[in-house]
């Protein structure tokens, strides 16, 4: 059984889904491929590089599907998802999960670095959305999980590209959910905090300037002492999902960690604080009604 409290009523899981699951071969990716073939789905496992999760198929035969491709090339993406969907019959969930993280000053990231990240965690989603959601309107049904981040709702020196990449899954992400709402397919950004993936070993770094060392070097310090109690495990993170998929109303955000939830709490309430602060001057370029 699966609850989700306050927003759905508990219902049984479904079993034999059908997942598309992007950046597949580590971290959360790879804990949802496992966490799902784990209770009897299917799975079609998208990475740049399958070596790692191939022995999957001899573990989980004629339920798992290796699928090598780079959600940056539009036309593999379309190929993944239409032998998927061959293989399967159709598709329940989608984990659109593939991203990488970019540290820096806004200023200190080259244009090439800026456009590379983008590339993946923004335009690499979009193509799969358009590969996928055409099979998920003709079934009108289906779930689209978008990795989202903290760094979603949020941000600190050093991530404004990061950021900027998850605020853009996020905008889109807000208008797709209500496209989709009347065609019988839902929508869940996952936004966990640290988490202990390779994430944040993997980062690209831009050339530093000295001037941000106060600000942005500080903040890459901090990380870096951070205790392993700090991360989440990408385990839980995969059993959180999988309530999330078998609640009758999802969440649209589903921030996971104890660190998350203040940070995006906090960003919240200054939001708030500034409407309430300033609203004389937010209502104040209304124009009048117009007597009668």
């Amino acid at each position: 059984m699966s609850i989700n409290a306050q927003t759905s009523k508990t219902i049984p899981a479904a079993p034999g889904r059908s997942w598309f699951v992007t950046g597949a071969s580590s971290g959360i990716g790879r804990e949802l491929t496992l966490a799902a073939l784990g209770r009897g789905d299917r799975v079609a496992a998208a990475a740049r590089r399958t070596d790692g999760i191939t022995d999957l198929a001899g573990r989980f035969p004629g339920r798992f599907l290796a699928l090598e491709l780079d959600v940056r090339d539009e036309e593999a993406v379309r190929g993944g998802v239409d032998r998927a969907v061959a293989e399967f019959g159709r598709l329940d969930v989608v984990a659109n999960n593939a991203g990488y993280g970019l540290f820096g000053a806004v200023e200190e990231v080259s244009d090439a670095q800026a456009r590379a990240v983008f590339d993946t965690n923004v335009f690499g989603a979009l193509n799969v959305l358009r590969a996928v959601l055409p099979a998920l309107r003709a079934q009108r049904s289906g779930h689209v999980l978008q990795g989202s981040s903290v760094y979603g709702q949020t941000a600190h020196p050093g991530v404004g590209l990061l950021s900027a990449t998850k605020y853009a899954l996020e905008g889109l992400s807000d208008a797709l959910v209500a496209e989709l709402a009347p065609l019988g397919v839902k929508v869940t950004l996952v936004e966990p905090g640290y988490t202990a993936t390779s994430f944040l070993s993997n980062l690209a770094f831009a050339e530093p300037v000295a001037d941000y060392d106060v600000t942005v070097r500080a903040v890459q310090g901090s990380l870096g002492d951070l205790p392993s109690e700090a991360f989440i495990d990408p385990a839980a993170v995969a059993r959180a999902v999988l309530e999330v998929v078998d609640a009758e109303r999802p969440p649209l955000r589903l921030t996971l960690g104890g660190q998350a939830e203040g940070d995006v709490r906090a960003s919240l309430v200054a939001r708030l604080r500034d409407l309430d602060e300033w609203g004389t001057v937010t209502r104040g370029v209304d124009r009048a009604p117009v007597a009668s």
